[in-house]
């Protein structure tokens, strides 16, 4: 099985001297959903932000079969979607529609194409009824799906989410489960709470202090660094199954 992502040897520096990563090996294989846990500073988000290089550090990726670099990078961009824990970093369209259809038009979609992948998705995600509102009309939920609808629109390989459940209620963050886990694309989710990753989680990783320590099963992990924190009560792991 060849792996979507392979990182060897990352290392990253803040230029005011701080080390965010030091030498992070790592391999996502296609179906995996991956976990990743670690304290505020810790380096999750620096990692992630190597993948399709808005940052660049020194070390070796590779994603879906192709070495991260210029040339490639167009290319990689559009096999890894991301979706950032603010979900109003993502929304800027006058509508919702717009801003699902801005990601093919990018990619060079036709505005007929555009349109049609961006409703599909909208679909895909249960918030087709709302195309024509703007996104600072919608809830936290809407707007956590309307921004992973436009990530589905692109097509991508890789789904890569950022603390995705913040801001949402017990029952929103249910049926964010719920969802991500009908969806066919490998993932990475940096996320604090242990009860969202192990609803989802195939394994997961830990980093401290820019190293990446540690990987196994999702309690396994968990037991061993006491990452106890979750933002949900154990009587609410995810039974329900309204739209959030």
């Amino acid at each position: 099985m060849t792996p979507l992502i392979e990182v060897r040897g990352l290392h990253f520096q803040y230029e005011d001297g701080t080390k965010a990563l030091d030498g992070v090996d790592f391999t996502l294989d296609p179906g995996e959903t991956v976990a990743l846990f670690g304290a505020n500073g810790s380096g999750k988000t620096t990692f992630v932000l190597h993948l399709n290089g808005i940052l660049r550090g020194q070390g070796d990726i590779t994603v879906c079969g192709m070495p991260l670099g210029k040339e490639t990078l167009p290319a990689v961009r559009s096999k890894i979607g991301m979706v950032f824990q603010d979900s109003d970093e993502q929304l800027f369209m006058p509508t919702v529609l717009d801003d699902v259809a801005f990601g093919p038009l990018n990619l060079g979609s036709t505005p007929h194409q555009a349109i049609h992948l961006a409703e599909a998705a909208l679909d895909q995600v249960g918030m087709q009824h709302a195309s024509g509102k703007a996104p600072y009309h919608l809830s936290a939920g809407e707007k956590k799906r309307v921004a992973l609808a436009g990530v589905l629109a692109m097509n991508p390989e890789i789904l890569v989410l950022d603390e995705p459940n913040t801001f949402l209620d017990p029952p929103g963050q249910s049926n964010l489960v719920h969802l991500l886990k009908s969806l066919p694309q490998a993932k990475l989710i940096i996320t604090h709470d242990t009860h969202f990753a192990a609803a989802l989680a195939t394994r997961a990783v830990f980093f401290e202090k820019g190293k990446l320590v540690a990987e196994g099963p999702v309690d396994e992990i968990v037991q061993r660094f006491n990452w106890r924190y979750s933002a949900l009560p154990a009587d609410l792991r995810y039974s329900a199954q309204r739209r959030f």
